[in-house]
């Protein structure tokens, strides 16, 4: 029966993959050892490197990740935790360097106190609004900002540098870009890229950034599958969403940096960029963002059909569950969001104009495969 089935103890997100892992953990004398099954091998954290996730922390149980990874372990056993909490004494020190805070402080310090009361209450309840404020420069510099941060975040090793490139990739992706552009009134000139990482993800920064992961373009069966996302991020631009998503997260001192173009030494800019990854819009903003795509998709005289082909697919594979970690994770809803893209298919079984052609849509998916010999 349902009721007998019991939750693993361990769980664990690896960061790599939306993958989840059920895990066997054990403890040595400096490290931590997470092994199971479905891993390719098992994943080693230093105590030294652990910290707490408290923000997703269950009553019941806690959550661990190690500086600078996407990993997150979950465990539900009590008796591991109070070991754990023993063992790994940093779990609840700041990553962020102490001269950062030096640098926030000195410049805080400077303002008049009474004006920063007010700022600190008043301006991050008016999110949506200041989105609409912001000068478009602002935007854009926060944007290259917080995507040198994603990029940080996202690599594995010494080279930082995830964005794919190659001249017939790129044409490829530009092909697709304009197809599409030419219909909207973006407030700032796009710049789409593609990152080399497997996960099937995609999401927009401040300033018109845009992100296809090239484990997306790899999941994705045809060129319009992989268009329709990308009409979807660009919903997102037009509407400004990643702006109001980072006037949330920042707080106070990130709005004055924004208006300013003072980012705090980048520390502002790299709470932002753990919060953009995720993308965890509303559910009318994810809504909307699929309103403008399938609009989008009519206008280029495409179908908006693979769109539900795709999220059809991502259902099968990795469900509709809070661990599905992509571009809609804030609104999974994935059946309801395939059968709304399937019935705003103004194309249908109609001949159209394919957005690439086979070889390019080869190129696109090779673009990350190629870049260091075709750069």
């Amino acid at each position: 029966m349902v009721d007998d089935l019991q939750p693993p103890t361990n769980v664990f997100y690896d960061g790599k993959s939306a993958r989840v892992h059920s895990v066997d953990v054990a403890c040595s004398d400096l490290s931590l050892l997470i092994s199971g099954p479905t891993l390719k091998e098992p994943v080693e954290w230093a105590y030294s490197d652990m910290r707490n996730v408290a923000d997703v922390a269950s009553e019941k149980g806690a959550s661990f990740r190690v500086m600078d990874g996407l990993g997150r372990l979950n465990i539900s056993d009590e008796d591991l935790i109070i070991r754990l909490k023993k063992l790994a004494l940093n779990l609840n020190k700041s990553d962020i360097p102490a001269n950062m805070w030096k640098r926030i402080s000195i410049w805080g310090a400077g303002a008049i106190v009474s004006v920063f009361a007010i700022i600190f209450v008043i301006i991050p309840s008016f999110a949506n609004q200041l989105a609409t404020w912001i000068p478009v420069e602002r935007e854009i510099a926060l944007g290259r900002v917080s995507l040198n941060q994603i990029e940080r975040l996202l690599s594995y090793g010494d080279d930082t540098n995830l964005t794919c490139k190659g001249q017939k990739g790129q044409a490829a992706l530009d092909k697709m870009t304009t197809r599409l552009e030419d219909f909207i009134n973006s407030p700032y000139p796009l710049d789409v890229k593609v990152f080399n990482h497997e996960m099937p993800n995609a999401f927009a920064v401040p300033g018109g950034h845009i992100v296809l992961f090239d484990g997306l373009i790899q999941a994705a069966d045809s060129p319009e599958e992989v268009a329709a996302v990308l009409g979807h991020e660009m919903g997102h631009v037009f509407n400004r969403d990643p702006t109001r998503l980072a006037l949330r997260s920042a707080g106070s001192v990130g709005i004055l940096g924004m208006v300013f173009g003072d980012f705090a030494g980048g520390a502002v800019a790299l709470v932002i960029a753990e919060q953009l990854i995720s993308a965890s819009y509303s559910k009318d903003a994810e809504a909307n963002a699929d309103v403008f795509a399938h609009m989008l998709m009519a206008n280029a005289e495409l179908p908006s059909a693979p769109m539900a082909k795709f999220f059809g697919k991502l259902y099968a594979e990795y469900g509709d569950g809070p661990e599905f970690l992509s571009h809609l994770a804030s609104h999974p809803d994935l059946i309801g969001r395939a059968k709304a893209a399937e019935n705003a298919d103004t194309i249908g079984d109609d001949p159209f104009d394919a957005i690439l052609s086979d070889t390019e849509w080869n190129d696109l998916r090779q673009f990350c495969a190629n870049t260091a010999k075709d750069g």
